[in-house]
């Protein structure tokens, strides 16, 4: 882990020790507070250079849309906060610098239709010589429960054997996001897949606790193995968009948190289809899903298709200049 080299150098490292006895993770904080480092190195800074002038040209200075800016600024921010607390400013110098209006984002949802031709695909991937099977199956039966139950990406990374009960047909989750432990019920076709490929695990390994043992003795399945196979199947499927900005409006690329949005919005849709109201089924697929808030769940009423997102895109293009 890199050093900070500025005069903040100690302070930073203060702050981040009493972000981890707050139980907050230290590892983004520290690559977002090292570019504020090197600026301050760049700049050549000390103490009385820390105005909000000094602030403004610090936030111009980020590449980026506004999400990304804030995002530098926010834990900056935090930081100088920490730093009266301690008393060692007086006053926050970044309590009146405004934030950067951000873009409205629209993730990419895939269908159904498309959801099961990405599976198919990545199936059909799978190398038939004894050596690369296990492996490659492994890959495929985690992005299947990527977007069977809508998971993380750490989460199925996470699990152990011990993690799938049989009897009951649930995976036990722990140590997520929020810190917010879940029992899902699986799907019986996914339930089904996952015991045929314990079965196929068994044969093939043995002391290993993860679920889906990785390349190395001991460790998990990396999560570089999942984005390769998952690329190569969107790109099959004619799926592999740009992100694209227009206007305030930020279209997102399709990326293996898509199966998770996706997964939301076509239960949604499946309550919909069914004549039931999807509003009702929300508090469910907020538990579900691990949500922190009901209300992050609510967001996916207003999502569209990958079809209908691809209409919005084209519309927004053809009608730029009215926008």
């Amino acid at each position: 882990m890199k050093l900070f080299e500025s005069f903040l150098a100690d302070r930073f490292e203060e702050f981040l020790t009493y972000r981890h006895g707050l139980g907050l993770k230290e590892n983004n904080a520290r690559v977002l507070l090292r570019r504020f480092d090197k600026y301050l190195v760049m700049r050549n800074a000390g103490w009385q250079d820390l105005t909000p002038r000094f602030f403004l040209n610090f936030q111009r200075s980020i590449p980026g849309e506004g999400k990304i800016i804030n995002s530098f600024l926010s834990i900056t921010n935090a930081f100088f906060k920490f730093m009266v607390r301690c008393e060692y400013l007086e006053e926050n110098p970044l309590q009146d610098i405004p934030s950067k209006p951000e873009n409205k984002y629209v993730p990419f949802i895939l269908s159904p239709e498309h959801v099961n031709r990405l599976l198919d695909g990545i199936r059909a991937e799978i190398r038939q010589n004894e050596k690369s099977f296990f492996f490659d199956y492994s890959v495929y039966t985690a992005i299947t429960l990527i977007a069977r139950c809508g998971l993380r990406i750490s989460e199925p990374l996470n699990l152990s054997v011990s993690s799938y009960r049989p009897q009951e047909k649930t995976i036990y989750i722990e140590k997520t996001k929020f810190h917010k432990d879940r029992l899902l019920p699986l799907p019986l076709k996914m339930a089904t897949d996952l015991e045929n490929y314990l079965n196929l695990r068994s044969r093939n390994i043995t002391n290993q606790k993860f679920l889906f043992p990785g390349t190395l003795p001991g460790k998990q399945l990396t999560s570089r193995y999942v984005y390769s196979a998952f690329r190569r199947a969107l790109i099959q499927i004619g799926q592999d968009q740009p992100r694209r900005i227009l206007g305030t409006t930020t279209f997102g690329a399709p990326r293996i948190h898509s199966l998770r949005h996706s997964f939301a919005v076509n239960t949604l849709n499946s309550i919909r289809k069914r004549g039931g109201d999807p509003q009702k089924g929300l508090p469910v697929l907020s538990a579900y899903m691990g949500h922190r808030k009901y209300s992050y769940t609510s967001l996916y009423l207003r999502m569209l298709d990958a079809e209908h997102h691809n209409n919005l895109v084209d519309f927004t293009i053809s009608h730029r200049e009215e926008l």
